[in-house]
């Protein structure tokens, strides 16, 4: 049928069209569905393990723990550095979002003083891998609370518990057990050369100095670790699982710490440094350096201005005076050039000099002057030592020449380092001409020969090697090695492992020339020697010798006047001792400076030492006998 207004569409055709097209829709359907369905697969299936392992490391974490540090011991069991336990205020910065926000708000809820914020702006720049950044340390009980309650709206924030170093005796061992603090830059880089890093997940400090720095390796111990459930915020619910560390290893020291008080006390408000050592073995009984400081200043961050206040003090608080700081010997040399002159054939006890009180070179007219106006007259060797002859020792060195006294003074330690488990050691210096040609390009004068009989010029020692070097008089000649660990203690063991002692070298001596130079210096105690006053009413023998060195020159007309010189340029204070003389057990050196005379300031130190060590109790509060005893030298 046809109509006027146009043709009839074809209907077979428009349906066979549809059905192409919803043939075609169900096809792609299908492979959309397939897709879908194999991804699925893929998910739940072949990649199960993998997608799971994310899920649930986002339900959960690994915290380490830090281990706790190894104790520190005396040799009587007191505890000299130890741990404790106190909570600390922590922010994770790239989880607490606005900064300066958060800071706001904590300061709103407890103290946050400037220094706190300081301190933690400091630490914030530090590049370091450890994840928060302690905002406060030793929070109150009340405080922990406060934070506690207000966790959820701080982001980022966390309280945390944290072990603590303490050094319960403060200054007294500042030098020698020295301190941890918080890793550096060069440090961490340091640990990651040596592929240690890892031992320090969870850890924030490090020793910095002193026995904490040299046994680093022993008493960091192992981290541990603690698998935590946490919330959406990243904060931990529960504890899953936990790995424990492993603590570092116990020292035990030869220290004993009730000498180490009684040293650091003698000193009073002087500055200097003294050692005490046990003859038989090496063993460093006391190590003392005046003045000292807190070391627990430094265990969470020193504040800018006390650590200004301990670089400016003009007493140098932070220098190791007894194994870092080198002096003149002055007349503490003597006992030691005598040994070599006696073995070198150079002298023999009996052979005498005239000393009108001073010595000059043949062929010139400048004098050298003893330290006694008019001199000590005929002087043989253990006049010489007893008296602290100046002139007899000028004239010994002279013949000795710098080139034997060069080759002898070594084999006693002097002008290298002791090998003393710290770091930092001074080598000191035995002068030669060969030395000055390569230190100065100038040549060697004899007047400079002379000098260096007493001990001055360019000797350099340090108060350690006067101990050690006064160690091999009292035992023979033999050069132990100076040791401050005495055992260690592995973490879970009861039994302390005991550290041998090193025989750095045996000290060829004769028994004869020994006890020339020892019953000399058993007589500078006595009435007549330089150190009478110190050692009145001793109940032990006791082998000792006085020293003086110039701080600064006098002229050669002049005489030295104390009393109007400031104190940094008066003479420094000397004295070694050994006891008992006959069979001795221990060793000591003590240099006082700008002390003056080493009888009248170094020797009553080590008397107190000596007393307290030897009899087993503290020597009276004053001194007997009269100063006028002593021989105003040394």
């Amino acid at each position: 049928m046809n109509w006027s207004g146009g043709e009839l569409k074809n209907l077979r055709a428009e349906l066979a069209a549809f059905r192409r097209r919803l043939h075609a829709g169900a096809i792609l359907i299908a492979v959309l569905v397939l897709l879908l369905l194999a991804r699925l697969y893929d998910l739940q299936v072949r990649d199960h393990g993998h997608y799971a392992s994310l899920a649930e490391s986002n339900r959960t974490s690994l915290i380490p723990v830090a281990a706790p540090r190894g104790l520190i011991y005396d040799d009587k069991g007191k505890i000299l550095a130890d741990n404790y336990s106190a909570y600390t205020l922590e922010i994770n910065p790239s989880k607490a979002g606005n900064l300066k926000r958060t800071l706001g708000e904590i300061g709103r809820l407890i103290e946050i003083t400037p220094a706190h914020l300081r301190r933690f702006r400091e630490l914030l720049a530090e590049n370091r891998s450890f994840a928060t950044v302690p905002l406060k340390s030793h929070l109150s009980d009340k405080e922990v609370a406060i934070l506690a309650a207000n966790l959820y709206r701080l982001p980022g924030v966390e309280v945390k518990a944290r072990l603590f170093r303490n050094y319960p005796y403060g200054s007294e061992f500042s030098h020698s057990i020295g301190y941890i603090g918080r890793i550096n830059d060069r440090e961490l880089a340091a640990l990651k050369r040596e592929g240690r890093l890892d031992d320090y997940r969870g850890s924030e400090h490090i020793g910095k100095t002193g026995l904490e720095l040299q046994y680093e390796n022993l008493l960091h111990g192992k981290p541990g670790y603690e698998e935590m459930e946490t919330d959406a915020y990243g904060r931990a619910v529960k504890v899953l699982g936990r790995v424990a560390p492993v603590p570092g290893d116990d020292l035990e020291l030869n220290l004993d710490q009730g000498l180490q008080r009684i040293a650091d006390q003698a000193f009073g408000d002087r500055k200097g440094a003294l050692v005490a050592i046990n003859p038989n073995n090496g063993a460093v009984l006391a190590l003392v350096s005046r003045p000292g400081f807190d070391p627990n200043l430094f265990v969470d961050g020193i504040d800018p201005q006390t650590w200004e206040e301990l670089l400016d003090s003009p007493g140098r608080p932070l220098v190791n005076r007894a194994a870092y700081s080198v002096y003149p010997p002055g007349s503490t040399i003597k006992p030691f050039l005598a040994i070599a002159a006696l073995e070198m054939g150079v002298r023999t006890p009996s052979y005498t000099i005239f000393d009108p009180g001073w010595y000059s070179l043949p062929g010139s007219r400048h004098r050298f002057r003893d330290w006694k106006a008019g001199g000590h007259g005929v002087v043989d060797m253990h006049k010489a030592i007893v008296q602290s002859c100046d002139t007899y020792f000028y004239r010994v060195a002279v013949d000795m020449g710098m080139k034997r006294l060069d080759a002898y003074m070594p084999l006693f330690g002097f002008g290298a380092k002791t090998g003393i488990d710290l770091p930092g050691e001074s080598a000191g210096l035995v002068p030669s001409p060969a030395w000055k040609e390569r230190r100065f390009h100038r040549p060697w004068f004899p007047g400079e020969t002379v000098i260096s009989g007493i001990g001055q010029g360019y000797w350099q020692v340090t108060p350690l090697q006067l101990a050690v070097a006064t160690a091999a008089l009292a035992n023979g000649g033999t050069i132990y090695k100076p040791e401050l660990l005495k055992a260690v203690r592995k973490a879970g063991s009861r039994a302390w492992q005991p550290v041998a002692p090193v025989v750095v070298r045996h000290i060829p001596i004769s028994a004869a020339d020994l006890a020339v130079v020892r019953d000399a210096m058993m007589d500078v105690v006595k009435p007549g020697g330089t150190a009478p006053t110190a050692f009145a009413g001793v109940s032990y023998a006791v082998a000792a010798k006085t020293g003086t060195a110039q701080v600064t020159g006098v002229a050669q007309n002049a005489r030295y006047d104390a009393g109007k010189l400031a104190i940094q340029y008066r003479d420094n204070a000397l004295f070694i001792a050994f006891a008992p003389a006959e069979k001795p057990r221990i060793a000591v050196a003590v240099i006082v400076e700008n002390g003056g005379e080493g009888g009248v300031a170094a020797a009553p130190i080590a008397r107190k030492v000596l007393d307290y060590y030897l009899l087993g109790k503290k020597p009276p509060a004053g001194t007997t006998g009269k100063i006028h005893d002593a021989l105003p030298h040394d």
